[in-house]
């Protein structure tokens, strides 16, 4: 009869099969730090509006209570590694800086349709009681916690998960399982004196290492915030339309970065640098289609257009004036104040 080291050893060679960079295991209750540490961050407001953070607190706070049948997480780092410097974008003023990992295809459909094949393997080849969940960032499953006490990696002074085997470029799914199978030691912090992550923040969004300031961090802002961004913030955006990668792109540790794994998280068309006058012009219906199948589409057109019109405030062009005049009278309220306070700074 296989053991259950026997069936962690042929399971991490399948999870490499599948295209996952590394897999790494835990107990549910192996976190016991993030109790503590996500009612500080709740409690100085550094969520803003992501109200969903202070819901299911209980389940967010420990994920052995999300599923107290649980034995085993498994957890899984899918590399998105980009081909190109993901930071050549932030000094073409004109065009549009798109995070890495929105330019290809919706990363949560391609992580979990991996994790729910190795999920099918796994009650195939284990005993006939197995159960497992998978979970792919849209659950309050503190993934990045799990993810440094299973040994993938350690949450950085950025936040992120960070690994001395693929840098940070990479996306965190994980597998909860009844099975009891042999867990790996976590993996301890190697960041030292490096500051690298926090001072190429752009909105100074990391009141000290290890902490941020949601409100402040550009991904937050132009991602989740709905409304008018405050001004002070909003000439600090510089191109940045969609998420940030200033923090990820400065960790040394992506000299060992691997390259991506899938070749729809390569860049789809339209999505490196593209003009910001094209992307002002994009109506509801042509957003839609534009980023079907992709992760910015969920932040709607109104809020996109809203990131790509502080982009031509800060862009100094002259010729970028008469896109943000066209949208001064737009329906959505947001957008017209950002049209206007575009125009206004433009020669």
């Amino acid at each position: 009869m296989e053991t259950a080291a026997e069936l962690k050893t042929r399971l991490i060679a399948q999870a490499k099969a599948e295209g996952f960079a590394s897999v790494r295991l835990c107990r549910p209750w192996d976190v016991p730090e993030v109790p503590e540490r996500l009612r500080a961050f709740l409690e100085a407001g550094y969520h803003g509006q992501m109200k969903w953070m202070a819901e299911r607190i209980n389940w967010r706070e420990n994920p052995a209570a999300l599923w107290p049948e649980a034995r085993s997480v498994i957890m899984l780092a899918e590399s998105y590694t980009p081909d190109e410097d993901p930071m050549a974008v932030v000094d073409l003023p004109d065009r549009a800086a798109i995070s890495v990992y929105a330019r290809g295809k919706d990363y949560h459909d391609l992580v979990k349709k991996r994790l729910k094949r190795l999920a099918r393997w796994l009650i195939e080849e284990a005993p006939d009681e197995a159960q497992v969940k998978v979970f792919v960032d849209t659950a309050p499953v503190p993934e990045k916690a799990l993810g440094q006490a299973s040994g993938l990696g350690w949450q950085g002074k950025h936040t992120n998960l960070v690994s001395r085997d693929w840098g940070n470029w990479a996306f965190l799914g994980s597998i909860f399982t009844t099975l009891d199978l042999p867990v790996d030691a976590p993996e301890p912090d190697h960041c030292g004196s490096c500051r690298a992550c926090l001072t190429a923040c752009p909105t100074d969004a990391f009141p000290a290492p290890y902490q941020l300031d949601a409100r402040r961090c550009i991904s937050y802002l132009t991602i989740e915030h709905k409304g008018p961004i405050e001004e002070e913030l909003r000439t600090k955006l510089g191109n940045r339309i969609y998420g940030c990668d200033d923090c990820l792109a400065a960790c040394p540790w992506n000299k060992f970065a691997v390259e991506a794994s899938d070749m729809r998280y390569a860049a789809r068309e339209g999505t490196i640098a593209p003009p910001l006058a094209e992307l002002s012009q994009l109506d509801d219906a042509a957003f839609r289609a534009r980023f079907s199948g992709s992760p910015i589409k969920r932040i709607g057109r109104d809020r996109f257009v809203r990131n790509v019109l502080y982009a031509i405030g800060n862009s100094g062009d002259a010729g970028l004036h008469v896109f943000a005049q066209a949208l001064c009278d737009d329906p959505d309220p947001t957008v017209a104040e950002a049209a206007r306070w575009a125009a206004a700074r433009l020669p």
